[in-house]
């Protein structure tokens, strides 16, 4: 692993959602100093069930880098049990929706605090805290910004379609909502950053998001900084979860050179695995050709590392 020196006083901002991006930011977090990091996390599959409200991608990202995930699903906290959902589901609760004891700890604290006036920015601070999470994990948004899917005429709020239906109604479109704001938080940290980085997480239902809370698009476009994602499609498939899927319905191929042309003026580089070797030669784009597979926290520091010193390169 190269020196970290060159990355002391660099500001790097990671957009991220879902299990890839909770990896590459848990990456990150092991490199950069702490103060020099900031996570922007997607928040439009939030929702409210059994009267809590349910964060995934943010809890996500906090488990990973509290080090309490469960590392065999990705999501959820190791050491997990489910006598609450259990007792709730035969008492008439909904089934659909897993929430196992110690994660509905993380649900019922960010609840109270919400309940108590208090923005989703600082609940995810006071979590993040408890966690000993030192780097600045933030939501895109303190305001709601559903997703919602549309399938045969049918829109279905995010979660329902993802877990309820498990993702099989095809997409027709994704709605996302209009009149999001990003928080002043997130907002200072893009304006002061010297690298965005977007990580392998679904471009169309986290990585959108994000970029539809204003004015997080264009501070991107318009600030001179390397912009750099990295493909979370491998060999015409994705490591985790619907993105594949999503593509080939919306008439896309499935492939990490898809991924980059729809990113398309946004990033500056382009970071994609060595399966797809050559899949990017003779682009006009930037592009870094590298073992992206996140097994362990080596992995995923390595990868972090490969993706920072290119970013550095193209600065």
């Amino acid at each position: 692993m190269s020196n970290h020196t060159s990355f002391t006083n660099l500001n790097v901002v990671c957009l991220a959602g879902g299990v890839g991006g909770a990896k590459l930011a848990d990456g990150l977090a092991r490199i950069l100093p702490p103060q020099n990091l900031t996570i922007v996390v997607n928040t439009g599959d939030d929702f409210q069930h059994l009267g809590l409200t349910i964060c995934p991608d943010l809890d996500t990202v906090m488990y990973t880098l509290g080090q309490v995930a469960n590392q065999e699903t990705g999501w959820g906290r190791s050491g997990e049990s489910w006598r609450t959902i259990t007792a709730a589901v035969e008492l008439g609760g909904a089934d659909w929706f897993r929430l196992g004891d110690l994660d509905i700890a993380t649900h019922l604290v960010r609840t109270q605090l919400l309940q108590e006036g208090q923005s989703l920015t600082a609940v995810t601070r006071h979590l993040c805290h408890h966690f000993h999470i030192q780097p600045a994990v933030l939501p895109m948004s303190d305001q709601p910004a559903p997703t919602h899917i549309e399938s045969d005429g049918v829109i279905y709020p995010f979660q329902t379609w993802f877990v309820k239906e498990r993702w099989q109604p095809p997409i027709h479109k994704i709605h996302l909502p209009e009149d999001v704001r990003a928080t002043p938080q997130v907002t200072a940290r893009l304006e002061k950053a010297d690298l965005i980085i977007i990580a392998p997480s679904n471009p169309f239902v986290s990585i959108d998001p994000i970029l539809n809370a204003y004015p997080i698009r264009p501070i991107i476009e318009d600030l001179p900084r390397a912009v750099v994602a990295v493909s979370p499609i491998i060999g015409g498939q994705a490591v985790k979860g619907p993105a594949a899927k999503m593509m080939e319905e919306m008439g896309m191929a499935v492939s990490a050179t898809a991924v980059a042309d729809y990113y398309g003026d946004l990033i500056d580089g382009f970071v994609y695995d060595a399966q797809d070797a050559g899949l990017l030669e003779g682009s006009d784009l930037a592009s870094l050709c590298v073992d992206t597979i996140m097994r362990t926290p080596a992995d995923r520091a390595r990868l972090a590392q490969d993706v920072l010193d290119f970013a550095l390169e193209l600065t």
